[in-house]
């Protein structure tokens, strides 16, 4: 019977090891049923699941590596693996898998000990671990660093209710963001984005901001808040704001347009989504022309808002058409999937308010930003702790990659 071995080998990184090592196995015919490398600040961990041939002497095997590495300077273990073992290990792959993404602006021993706690507790296994962000220097944070930990982890989970309440305790305790997912092919494979705009592509309630133009802001705002909390019905509430800008000058819409601040990591999330060959629109409960006016400043391919009626230069307190609530936000989300031809679970939706729920839950990842209690709660997806731009850590798309641009 042929011999199974676990050979590991780590120490200082240097070029040709890997080479030097896979030349030893081929020499005696060996089989990889399994290899994982990972280099951490130049030091080197590589590990080989081998078949060794029943023709072939295992001890020579291990000899001619042991003389490989200890004139490199590196340690190696070489492990027998029963049959038994290795049989668990293949049924092992039928298991579901899942991604936990730990967003922050750094990472912590403690965030990782409360995370991987959490794991343990629920009786998963941890496949890998890898850090999507850039290398953050020493000393003060950067203005607006950014930190994700990624894991890929394996299991029957017993209970997904009882495990999301556990990571969502640690998102309170701590300052981070944690997103997790079930790992399907559609993860690496979206294809269509679309965002709210209203404090989540911009930083400002744009009705609350025409409302200070009209002297009516106060009045307005309580109803704003109200709405985006879920206590009233968006389309009646939205009228009723709609009805108080009566009279305000059209210029008022240029000005409120010029002072708008873009969200954190928006520019780069969507100039990346761009070349990736993502398309990318606005689902907008507010108004058209502000979504126009981002559309062009963004490169955004779709915009869907609610016209503001305007008369000899004054907004009239009426808009023309249908009412972009939260129903006909996964209504027009569910146009563009089947206009692009693609699966609603190739769809990423983001918002931050209660009717942007309905569209959160059609589309195949849906990300509550920066959002009010109601929708963090309902939403599967959260992200407060860093920009727009996070969204691409959920994707597993790690800063490196973005180098090749």
């Amino acid at each position: 019977m042929n011999d199974i071995l676990l050979i590991t080998i780590s120490g200082e990184d240097q070029s040709g090891l890997t080479a030097n090592i896979a030349g030893i196995l081929a020499a005696h015919d060996v089989n990889v049923l399994d290899i994982g490398q990972a280099v951490i600040h130049d030091t080197l961990s590589l590990g080989v699941l081998v078949e060794v041939p029943s023709q072939a002497h295992r001890s020579r095997v291990v000899e001619a590596i042991e003389i490989c590495v200890a004139d490199c300077g590196l340690r190696v273990r070489c492990s027998d693996v029963s049959a038994t073992s290795y049989e668990h290990w293949v049924d092992a792959q039928g298991r579901a898998r899942y991604i936990i993404t730990l967003l922050a602006r750094k990472i912590t021993a403690d965030q990782l000990a409360r995370v991987t706690g959490v794991v343990a507790r629920h009786q998963l296994n941890i496949d890998s671990i890898q850090r999507l962000s850039g290398r953050i220097p020493l000393g003060e944070l950067p203005a607006l660093s950014k930190a994700c930990v990624e894991f890929s982890v394996r299991g029957a989970l017993a209970d997904s209710d009882a495990f999301r309440k556990e990571l969502l305790e640690v998102t309170s305790a701590l300052d981070v963001d944690l997103a997790f997912q079930q790992d399907t092919m559609y993860r690496r494979n979206r294809r269509l984005v679309v965002f709210d705009m209203d404090s989540t592509l911009i930083e400002a309630e744009v009705i609350d901001e025409l409302a200070k133009e009209a002297g009516v802001g106060e009045q307005v705002s309580a109803i704003t808040e109200r709405a985006m909390r879920g206590e009233l019905d968006f389309s009646e509430s939205f009228r009723a704001r709609v009805a108080l800008l009566r009279g305000l000058d059209q210029a008022a819409l240029d000005k409120v347009a010029k002072k708008l601040k873009i969200s954190e990591g928006a520019e780069h999330l969507i100039s990346t989504l761009a070349k990736l060959g993502y398309k990318t629109a606005i689902l907008s409960g507010g108004f058209t022309y502000f979504a126009r006016h981002l559309q062009e400043k963004l490169g955004i391919d779709y915009v869907f808002a609610n016209d503001l009626d305007i008369e000899n230069g004054l907004v009239t307190g009426k808009v023309t058409g249908e009412i972009v609530d939260g129903a006909r936000k996964a209504l027009l989300l569910r146009q563009l999937a089947d206009e692009q031809g693609i699966d609603l679970e190739q769809v990423i939706a983001v918002g931050d308010g209660a009717n942007d729920l309905p569209m959160l839950s059609v589309a195949g990842l849906g990300v509550a930003f920066r959002a009010k209690p109601l929708v963090k709660q309902h939403a599967e997806q959260s992200i407060s702790t860093l920009g727009l731009d996070a969204i691409l850590y959920l994707l597993g798309i790690g800063d490196r990659h973005l180098n090749d641009f």
